[in-house]
């Protein structure tokens, strides 16, 4: 799907001519919520990965088309199925005048592998070993094939630090990061500001066109918006789709709307703790009887004006891979009553429902509050700052947690971390041997059809033991001074500074 640009016309975007840009140019991006650590072995938060988009290049990016294209390497080849060659760009630097070379990539890779709490081990756990083949050649063996592999070097896997700064710094690096990004860190001030010079090292100076990036963290749509109209910040993040007309209507603004490659969704604690134990946690039954009240289409349409769509999987339908066997189900009050009959359960059945104080999650936690007491739930709300909520689901201090993922290119990407029982992001602690075999095996093979009928078994099981309930695929939706241009709407959402420019 092409993006849908509700402000000015496609070409608005290069209207300002060459000679109006400010080269020393503050740039202002408003964040919908707070990014977590700065350390791309340890970050975890979509937030995050906009700040890592200025902090640290990756060794693979993704245009527009979803192509992986090269960043900080400049190829790659497959010389067998487990032994990837690649290919680095010359003449990069860390923002510490270190040389990024291949030693610095088999240091990040043994690092994002081995460094306490990473969230990276799970994702390229497949890694046997990395060899330094020349100062611009790395060779990556892995333990078994791996087709999403190269996905993975796409995001924060594939972002490479300083080892000279990451070992000074030990467990302290995210305070003041070091990579090889196209701004370097300056300060934090938690909650308020992250602020970022421009290096003046960097590989392609030419494309950049600030002297200073400040990320705000503004959490209420409202002020978001307000901000943007007065000028007070340049680019708004994840704008409430209820005010997309607010920006369609203002001439100084620039928006777009076009498709993501994430999801929303409930995560349910079967395993992690002594709050495991509460009857939705306890009961597949009491979990499906939860999924069959709740109607996605209306929460699609109330909370967000029908811009995101309905979905019970941990894939888009975009995705080759999607299992189009899955549809988003219809609610059904009939079928929840009669689940939680056969459940044995006694009605009203409790569950507490931590969501973000963004205002689209508590909305979407009211709408779930009314719909499952039709069907026999006492649904508790719990608002919780999002920090906060991450932490809780970590320890296992949760029943049901809303949750979004901002997705990837590769459906392992959306689904390993989460489903399997090695996972590093099941915070559920669900187990299911054959899930992990399935995604392992999807792994392994480069087969389009094989994978396909592989991930179509994953999604159909899923939908059975539902440790997480999928509710909708949301759309991109971005906001910008109409001095802005340049912006690449690219399905991950990440506002890439690389091109960008500003009148001012």
């Amino acid at each position: 799907m092409r993006p849908i640009r509700f402000a000015l016309a496609a070409m608005a975007l290069l209207a300002v001519p060459p000679a109006a840009h400010a080269q020393d140019a503050t740039l202002r991006i408003a964040l919908a919520d707070d990014a977590d650590m700065l350390d791309p072995t340890q970050a975890r938060t979509y937030s995050g990965r906009f700040v890592f988009a200025a902090l640290c290049d990756k060794l693979f990016d993704i245009n527009e088309n979803l192509e992986i294209v090269p960043q900080l390497a400049l190829g790659y080849e497959w010389t067998d199925s487990k032994t990837i060659i690649l290919k680095l760009r010359p003449g990069v630097k860390f923002h510490d005048g270190t040389e990024m070379d291949a030693a610095a990539v088999k240091y990040g890779f043994e690092r994002h592998l081995t460094f306490p709490g990473s969230t990276r081990r799970g994702e390229i756990a497949t890694i046997d070993r990395v060899e330094v083949v020349d100062k611009l050649t790395a060779r990556v063996i892995l333990k078994s094939p791996s087709s999403p592999f190269l996905s993975l070097l796409t995001d924060r896997a594939g972002m490479i630090v300083s080892p000279k700064a990451a070992e000074a710094a030990g467990k302290d690096f995210a305070n003041a990061p070091v990579c090889n990004g196209p701004f370097k860190f300056t300060e934090r001030v938690a909650q308020d500001r992250m602020v970022f010079d421009r290096f003046d090292g960097y590989w392609d100076a030419a494309n950049v066109h600030f002297r200073r990036v400040v990320f705000q963290p503004i959490i209420d749509n409202a002020i978001r918006l307000t901000n943007l109209q007065a000028g007070t910040i340049d680019i708004g993040e994840r704008i409430a789709a209820t005010d997309v007309a607010a920006v369609k209507a203002d001439k100084r603004l620039i928006g777009l709307v076009y498709p993501g490659l994430g999801y929303q969704s409930l995560n349910i604690n079967v395993g992690n703790g002594p709050k495991a134990k509460s009857p939705i946690g306890s009961s597949a039954l009491v979990r499906r009887a939860f999924d069959a009240a709740i109607d996605r289409e209306a929460i699609a349409q109330v909370v967000y004006n029908g811009l995101y769509a309905p979905l019970a999987q941990g894939m888009t339908p975009s995705n080759p891979l999607y299992n189009k066997d899955l549809p988003p189900p219809k609610r059904d009050l009939a079928k929840a009553r009669a689940l939680l009959k056969e459940a044995g359960v006694t009605l009203p059945v409790p569950v507490v429902l931590t969501v973000t104080t963004l205002p689209d999650q508590l909305q979407t936690g009211e709408i779930i509050q009314s719909m499952a007491a039709e069907a026999g739930f006492d649904v508790k709300v719990r608002a919780t700052e999002f920090g906060t909520a991450l932490a809780a689901q970590t320890s296992g201090d949760f029943e049901v947690s809303a949750i979004g993922w901002s997705g990837r290119v590769d459906p392992d990407g959306n689904l390993y971390n989460g489903l399997h029982s090695k996972g590093a992001l099941n915070e559920s602690h669900y187990v299911n041997p054959d899930v992990d075999a399935w995604l392992d095996a999807a792994r392994a093979t480069t087969d389009l059809a094989a994978r396909r009928a592989l991930y179509a078994k994953v999604t159909t099981q899923i939908q059975q033991d539902l440790p997480v309930l999928y509710l909708t695929n949301p759309a991109i939706i971005v906001a910008m001074s109409a001095k802005v241009s340049g912006y690449r709407p690219v399905p991950d959402g990440l506002i890439r500074l690389q091109g960008l420019k500003i009148a001012r």
